[in-house]
C-alpha cells in the first residue's frame, strides 16, 4: 500500500459514519477477521464490500492506481494480512504520525537462548537455553494469539533459533495462518539440507549475521575457525533462492572492515545489507559503543552506496532516514523497507516514522515476556497472562510505555529536533545509557551535542 493511498484511507476513515462501518469489518466471523475475506473476494472479483470498494476505487481514481495490480498483491495473504493490518490501524488510532497499525506488523521472537558461539555483543547473553523457555504446546498458543490479532510477520532469534528442536513446527504453524516468517541465524547451521528444509517449511527470509573479516569475525564470535563456514551458509541460503541479508553490529572493533563487508555483501549476491545499531545490553559493553561522528560516517558510507548497487543497504539505527532527507533523496531508508516518496518525502516519512519500537514490532523474550524492542530489556507483561488475541490487542492499545514510545513530540531533546517524526532517536540507547527511554539518544551527532551542553550547564 502506499503512502498516499493510507492517507486517503485516513482522511476517508476519519468520517465518523466510515469508521464505524470499517471498525465493523474488523470482527472476526467463523474463525478469521471479516476484511481479510473481503479482500480476498475483491481480489478474486467476487464482489467485495461497498464501503471498501468505493474508498479503494476513489484512491486508485485520484492517484492514478492499477486496480489489476492492487487485486495481485491482494491475493498474497502476508501482503492482504498487512493491508488489514493498516486499516486497523487507522480505525483505532487515526492517521498520526508516526503511524501505528492495528497490531504489531512484526515480532522478533527469541524462541531460546542455547546458542554454539559466545558473541561478546550478545544482547541476550545466550549460550544455555532458561529453564522456563516456552514450550512447545505454549509457543503454539502463542503463534495462535499472534495470529490472531494481525500481526504480519514473525522473526524467529535467540540465541540460535535453529538449535530449538521444534522449531519446524513453530515456523508450519505460522504459515498455516498466512504469518510471514523470517529467521536470524549465525549462519553456522545453514547446510544445503537446512536451507532446503528452511525452504521447504516456507522462510522467506534468512539474516545471518557476520560481523568482520575472518580475524574480526572470530573474535567477535568467540569461536575460531567458524568464519568460512558462515559464508558457505551464505552461500547455500542465496544458491537455494532465500531472500538473504547479512547483517553486521558495528562497534570499535570492527569499525574498519564495515567498508569491505559492504563490497562482500555484492559479490556474495545477497538481496538486503543490514547495518545493525549497537547498543550496549546483555553481555555487549558500552565501550563497544561507537563514538557519533563515527556512526554518522559510517550511515552515509552506507547511505552512498545503497545508491550504487541493487542491494538494499539498510541500518536500524534510525538516523539512517534523517541522513537521506539531508541527501534529498526520494527515498526514506527504514528498518523494513525503502519506500519510494517522490516529492511528499518530508511528510510521507514523518507518517512511516523512525524508530519502531513499542510502535510496528515488539520483542519476545524465550520465557514469553515481552520487550518494547529486542535491545530494550525493559519488561513489559508477559504473552502467558493473555487468553486471547483480545487481551494481547488490549495490551498492545493501551499500555502507558507503548503510548509513551510513539508519542515522539514528548522525547526529551529528540522532541525538539525537527527530524523526531522521521526519526526519533533510539530509545533503546537511552534507556540503556540513562535508564531513561525519554531522554536524548547519546548516538545522535544531533542529540550528543545538545546532552553534553546540558551537562556542562550542569556541572557549572
Amino acid at each position: 500500500m502506499t503512502g498516499k493511498m493510507i492517507e486517503l484511507f485516513g482522511a476517508m476513515v476519519g468520517n465518523p459514519i466510515v469508521r464505524k462501518r470499517v471498525k465493523g469489518l474488523l470482527e472476526r466471523e467463523n474463525g478469521s477477521v471479516k476484511l481479510e475475506r473481503i479482500l480476498r473476494d475483491y481480489a478474486e472479483d467476487n464482489g467485495g464490500h461497498p464501503v471498501l470498494n468505493k474508498i479503494i476505487d476513489t484512491g486508485l481514481k485520484v492517484f492514478g492506481g492499477n486496480a489489476d495490480d492492487l487485486k495481485n498483491r491482494l491475493r498474497d495473504p502476508v501482503w492482504r494480512r498487512g493491508f488489514v493490518n493498516v486499516i486497523s490501524g487507522l480505525v483505532h488510532f487515526g492517521l498520526r504520525k508516526p503511524f501505528v497499525p492495528g497490531s504489531p506488523f512484526l515480532i522478533v521472537w527469541d524462541v531460546t537462548y542455547a546458542c554454539n558461539l559466545k558473541c561478546r555483543h550478545c544482547y541476550s547473553t545466550a549460550g544455555r537455553p532458561w529453564d522456563d523457555e516456552l514450550s512447545t504446546e505454549e509457543a503454539l498458543s502463542v503463534i495462535e494469539i499472534l495470529a490472531d490479532a494481525g500481526v504480519t510477520s514473525v522473526a524467529f532469534s535467540g540465541g540460535e533459533p535453529l538449535l530449538r528442536k521444534d522449531f519446524f513446527e513453530l515456523v508450519s504453524r505460522l504459515k498455516e495462518y498466512g504469518v510471514y516468517v523470517a529467521v536470524a541465524t549465525n549462519g553456522t547451521l545453514l547446510t544445503e539440507e537446512m536451507v532446503s528444509r528452511l525452504k521447504s517449511h516456507g522462510v522467506e527470509y534468512v539474516q545471518i549475521s557476520l560481523d568482520g573479516l575472518r580475524e574480526t569475525h572470530e573474535k567477535f564470535r568467540g569461536i575460531a575457525g567458524i568464519y568460512d563456514r558462515v559464508l558457505d551458509g551464505i552461500k547455500n541460503a542465496v544458491n537455494a533462492g532465500l531472500t538473504v541479508c547479512i547483517s553486521t553490529t558495528a562497534t570499535k572493533m570492527n569499525l574498519r572492515d564495515v567498508p569491505e563487508m559492504m563490497n562482500l555483501a555484492e559479490k556474495l549476491g545477497v538481496k538486503w545489507f543490514m547495518l545493525y545499531n549497537y547498543i550496549p545490553t546483555g553481555r555487549g559493553d558500552i565501550d563497544l559503543d561507537l563514538e557519533p561522528h563515527d556512526r554518522e560516517r559510517l550511515l552515509r558510507l552506507l547511505w552512498n552506496k545503497m545508491k550504487e548497487t541493487d542491494v538494499n543497504f539498510m541500518s536500524t539505527a534510525p538516523y539512517y532516514a534523517r541522513v537521506a532527507i539531508e541527501s534529498e533523496s526520494s527515498v526514506i531508508p527504514t528498518h523494513f523497507y525503502n519506500p519510494e516518496l517522490g516529492g511528499r518525502l518530508r511528510s510521507l516519512g514523518e507518517f512511516i516514522g523512525g524508530c519502531g519500537c513499542g510502535r510496528f514490532y515488539l520483542a519476545l523474550r524465550a520465557n514469553g515476556d515481552i520487550n518494547p524492542c529486542v535491545f530494550f530489556p525493559l519488561w513489559l507483561e508477559n504473552i502467558k497472562n493473555f487468553s486471547d488475541s483480545e487481551d494481547f490487542l488490549h495490551f498492545w492499545r493501551e499500555n502507558r510505555i507503548l503510548r509513551d514510545l510513539r508519542d515522539k513530540d514528548s522525547l526529551e531533546i529528540c522532541g525538539d529536533c525537527r527530524y523526531r517524526y522521521v526519526c526519533g532517536g533510539c530509545r533503546a540507547r537511552s534507556y540503556a545509557y540513562f535508564n531513561d527511554y525519554m531522554s536524548g539518544d547519546p548516538g545522535c551527532i544531533m542529540a550528543n551535542h545538545r546532552i553534553k551542553k546540558i551537562k556542562l550547564t550542569e556541572r557549572a
